[in-house]
């Protein structure tokens, strides 16, 4: 099924935006793992909405409930499911949406795919409220991945074309990758961040959004880990990433810069620094073949602008097989990026952590 990513560590979505709750499986978690309830709600925090002006005004606690899989704050070897209750839909925003779709949502294809059985509420399956399981399920791996010193961490690389500092890829350390989520808004250059923030509120008062690019980081890596081809650590991400409904772009270490160099400023020479092998630079972004060079792995994701904005919009009537004028109404984002930080880190962990239960069983 779509909705389930299927590993050594077996991740399954479900629920709808407006549905009684949202909620994940996760299937091979070995026993015996903590899980801290209340760092993993203070990860759910930062991708909540309401929580600043460039945000929805819509209000969720987003309050993880625990079903199965835990005993005592440990993994308990079986599955873990848990839940986040949706409490403050309105779902009448959304009647017309069957027939009147929306410019740059899925409520067209939807329809086409499902016949009009989909659930159109605040885009049912398809909305981003479906990242909070996915932050869920992303954010216990975050804590099982940093007690074996794997850091892994994002923040807002640009939002309107305005930059925020990048992560150095060569000597990125792990508090460069904790230091932007301890803000509401999370960037390295706070003088950015405020540049960013009025860019926002500029397009809210337009009727309008913007989009950005979120990099994130790993530091702490081994070298030797995931496979070459359509197991590479780059595919196991991006099948990840792309979960996040509003993600349209994916690039490692350069990423399309690449094409504009020469084969012997593109390579990364390598060294020694002690018994441990590394390179001077990281276009690579810590991925060689697939594998991870032990280098920190970099990458960074395009996100669209929020589709459902104030201004009218050309779209079609298809009941009636004509064209029309849509009003958008409903609470929305007039930027998604400062919520999806959290979401690609949580990714991003999902990926790491199978593919280090891989290895480990490989090992045996």
């Amino acid at each position: 099924m779509s909705s389930i990513y299927y590993g050594r560590l077996t991740v399954s979505i479900f629920g709808q935006s407006h549905a009684p709750a949202i909620g994940v499986t996760m299937d091979g978690l070995p026993a015996g793992e903590a899980v801290d309830l209340d760092e993993l709600q203070a990860f759910l925090a930062r991708r909540a909405p309401g929580s600043g002006v460039w945000s929805t005004t819509r209000k969720e606690g987003d309050v993880p409930e625990i079903l199965s899989g835990l005993s005592e704050g440990y993994t308990c070897g079986s599955p873990l499911t848990a839940i986040i209750r949706n409490t403050n839909t309105r779902s009448g925003d959304y009647a017309n949406l069957r027939d009147i779709p929306r410019p740059g949502h899925a409520d067209y294809t939807a329809q086409k795919k499902y016949g009009g059985f989909q659930d159109a509420a605040g885009g049912g399956h398809f909305s981003g409220r479906l990242t909070a399981p996915l932050c869920i399920a992303g954010g216990i791996c975050k804590q099982i991945l940093a007690r074996q010193g794997i850091q892994v961490g994002a923040h807002i690389a640009a939002i309107g074309g305005i930059p925020d500092r990048p992560y150095d890829p060569v000597a990125l350390q792990p508090e460069d990758l904790l230091s932007p989520g301890q803000s509401r808004f999370p960037v390295n250059d706070p003088q950015a961040g405020q540049a960013m923030q009025e860019a926002i509120a500029q397009a809210r008062a337009d009727l309008d959004s913007l989009g950005g690019v979120i990099e994130c980081g790993v530091t702490g890596l081994p070298a030797g880990l995931g496979d070459p081809m359509l197991d590479g650590m780059e595919n196991r991400i991006a099948r990840l990433i792309f979960a996040i409904p509003a993600v349209k772009g994916l690039e490692f270490g350069a990423g399309f810069a690449v094409a504009h160099l020469r084969g012997s400023e593109n390579n990364d020479p390598f060294y020694m620094e002690g018994d441990q092998v590394r390179t001077r630079t990281n276009h690579a972004g810590g991925i060689l073949g697939g594998i991870t060079s032990g280098m920190p792995l970099v990458f960074r994701a395009a996100v669209k602008p929020t589709p459902s904005i104030g201004t009218p919009q050309e779209s079609v009537s298809l009941s009636r097989g004509e064209g029309t004028t849509l009003v958008i109404k409903g609470r929305h984002d007039p930027c998604i990026v400062p919520r999806a930080v959290p979401c690609v880190e949580a990714a991003a962990a999902i990926a790491i952590y199978d593919a280090l239960l891989e290895q480990k069983e490989r090992s045996r």
